[in-house]
């Protein structure tokens, strides 16, 4: 699993820093996200994929999943 994220489109919503802590957060200058871990450990995938599907503005991307994971 790969991640990235597009500060462009943040909103600050924040949806993501809470669903997957450990994977990413917000900047305190503008609240926008910050990508702590492009690959998260087994122990976080799911989080980060939930957080995904959660961000209002579409600004977090799962790039390249891992077909063993699937």
């Amino acid at each position: 699993m790969r991640l990235s994220a597009d500060r462009d489109r943040c909103a600050g919503a924040g949806m993501c820093a809470l669903t997957a802590p450990e994977v990413f957060d917000q900047d305190d200058e503008e609240g926008l996200v910050v990508l702590l871990s492009p690959t998260p450990g087994p122990e976080h995938r799911a989080a980060a994929r939930m957080a995904v599907g959660l961000c209002p503005a579409g600004a977090i991307a799962l790039d390249a999943p891992d077909p063993a994971e699937q």
